[in-house]
């Protein structure tokens, strides 16, 4: 449960029945700001440190930005919610070596940003930005809530030419179903938030909720995508993997870890070293799911 939740769920279910709009705007805000904003850990600050800072401004936020290399054949890096750039280490490490050139950024009251919230449109509006600036990324390999936002801004014109997904978010209804089973409340809530976002956050984008969806029409990207999750993933379901490997089809391979959690999969030297190899092949390799000991589970 999070901290006061008995009292948000209070205040938000009275005040959706008294004041639909303050209760909109209320439980949209809690939604969108992070639990926390962790700091770096020393073996991913000799790396942040050596990196080209640049920023841009995103709704009157400013986003701190991360690039190395000699910007030939750039490798987009996406972080997830409550997350930094710098938990991506492991994975610019391995591309620097490679020869290519990763950039990545910390959204808003993320890592080293502005500002106390984000959202996947300002996610989708600094991927926007970083493609006008880099040009199309050979790749880009994105954590939990930045693979529901990486989805969303590759079908808003962003091109990559591959897709690395680890742990990551396939709908956004269930995120709208964490907040509510989190705060306890009612239906009324969401559907106040919902209708904040499409008069604020939002307008003029049509469809916006089937959009936020990575799992719908992921097909239509037609780029090879390489997924892993781990089957005790606290904090995203391997459920939402399987959706988004259907979703894409036979272009979609998903390597199903165990023992890695939410977070440890970003370090684990399997895991990044098959990445980098797909990263670099630019191929899917044969369709079969496997875990790091060389198991096989279902798919």
């Amino acid at each position: 449960m999070y901290p006061m939740a008995p009292l948000v769920r209070t205040v938000l279910n009275t005040a959706a029945r008294v004041a639909p709009g303050p209760a909109g705007r209320l439980a949209f805000h809690l939604f969108v700001r992070p639990l926390g904003r962790p700091r770096p850990r020393p073996e991913e600050q000799a790396l942040f440190a050596a990196a080209r800072t640049g920023s841009l401004h995103v709704r009157g936020k400013e986003v701190v930005t991360y690039a190395w290399g000699d910007g030939r054949r750039p490798v987009l890096l996406v972080h997830g919610w409550s997350s930094r750039a710098s938990r991506l280490t492991a994975f610019a490490e391995g591309l620097l070596d490679r020869g290519y050139s990763p950039v990545a950024f910390d959204a808003p009251g993320h890592g080293e940003s502005s500002g106390r919230a984000s959202n996947i449109i300002e996610y989708r509006e600094i991927i926007r930005e970083l493609h006008g600036r880099h040009g199309d990324f050979d790749a880009v390999v994105a954590h939990s809530f930045g693979v529901l936002a990486t989805h969303f801004a590759l079908r808003d014109g962003v091109r990559a030419g591959r897709l690395v997904g680890v742990g990551g978010v396939g709908s956004f209804s269930m995120l709208l179903a964490s907040f509510q089973g989190g705060f306890c409340v009612g239906e009324s809530v969401v559907r106040r938030m919902r209708e904040h976002v499409e008069r604020r956050v939002a307008p003029g984008e049509p469809g916006i909720w089937e959009r936020f969806d990575a799992d719908r029409s992921a097909a239509e990207l037609d780029l090879p995508v390489l997924l892993f999750h781990d089957e005790g993933d606290d904090m995203v379901p391997l459920a939402q993997a399987r959706r988004l490997a259907r979703a894409h089809g036979d272009r979609a391979r998903l390597v199903v870890t165990r023992g890695l959690g939410h977070r440890r999969i970003l370090t684990d030297p399997g895991v990044v070293a098959e990445a980098l190899d797909f990263v670099t092949a630019g191929s899917v390799a044969e369709p079969a799911v496997t875990v790091p000991d060389g198991r096989r589970v279902a798919g």
